[in-house]
């Protein structure tokens, strides 16, 4: 969280916040200044126009409010919805930037989206489109073309399908791949695998969401990251335990 997020947390008057925040960033804020607008998949779920009109609300009631979201408010979170409706309304608003789970996610786990070897590109793609949509508007088959980094974000449910649509656009069925589950949370998870075998790893790991999906080079970079810290830490007279899934 930035300085500047802090601050106005304390200064706000309301929080509507997603479920993505860890317990430390909610377990700051007052329970009687927090309302959960949250979206779950295959849970819990707030309509967006509930969201957009409750902001719209707190503002005209003069209230300071911080609408709190996971990551970066405008990496597939939404975010521009909802400042679209702000203005469509009159209502002032600022966008105060965060850390975008698509990059802070792999870091945390070791796993760097570019590599001076291995990518130097990265495409970051939604594992969750509108519904509403007739076709997918990600092509996987361009993807697969340029090389690089591919980071999925709410992509679990939909693994299988993208992970053979790669496959089937020619992208080598032993590309590494890693699934980073709640990223710097305490009960983080990262299994890994390839293109071939990674619904399997997910599936015999019980992987959920929230988690992210890292394909390409840079995903098998982290098994020598973490023979480094085995290392250090075996050097060490007591090196603290790590909760994490290791594959």
């Amino acid at each position: 969280m930035t300085v500047k997020a802090q601050r106005l947390l304390e200064e706000a008057d309301v929080v509507l916040h997603d479920k993505l925040p860890g317990p430390e960033i909610l377990g700051q804020i007052p329970e009687e200044k927090r309302e959960d607008v949250g979206k779950r998949a295959g849970g819990e779920w707030t309509p967006q126009e509930y969201t957009n009109k409750r902001l719209v609300e707190l503002a005209r009631e003069g209230k300071t409010v911080v609408r709190l979201k996971g990551g970066d408010p405008f990496v597939f979170g939404r975010g521009g919805e909802e400042a679209e409706h702000l203005a469509s309304e009159g209502i002032p608003f600022e966008v105060v930037p965060g850390i975008t789970s698509a990059i802070g996610g792999p870091a945390v786990a070791g796993i760097p989206v570019t590599h001076r070897d291995h990518a130097s590109s990265v495409s970051f793609v939604t594992g969750h489109e509108d519904p509403t949509k007739e076709e997918s508007a990600v092509n996987w088959e361009a993807l697969a073309a340029t090389g690089g980094t591919i980071v999925v974000l709410m992509g679990v449910g939909k693994l299988p399908d993208y992970t053979k649509a790669l496959r089937s656009a020619g992208m080598n069925p032993e590309t590494p791949v890693a699934l980073v589950e709640r990223a710097t949370w305490p009960n983080m998870r990262v299994a890994t695998g390839n293109l071939e075998d990674i619904v399997d790893v997910r599936d015999e790991y019980d992987i959920e969401p929230p988690a992210i999906t890292v394909i390409g080079e840079v995903a098998g970079t982290r098994e020598r990251v973490l023979e480094f810290l085995r290392n250090e830490s075996e050097s060490e007279t007591e090196p603290e335990s790590q909760t994490g899934t290791e594959r």
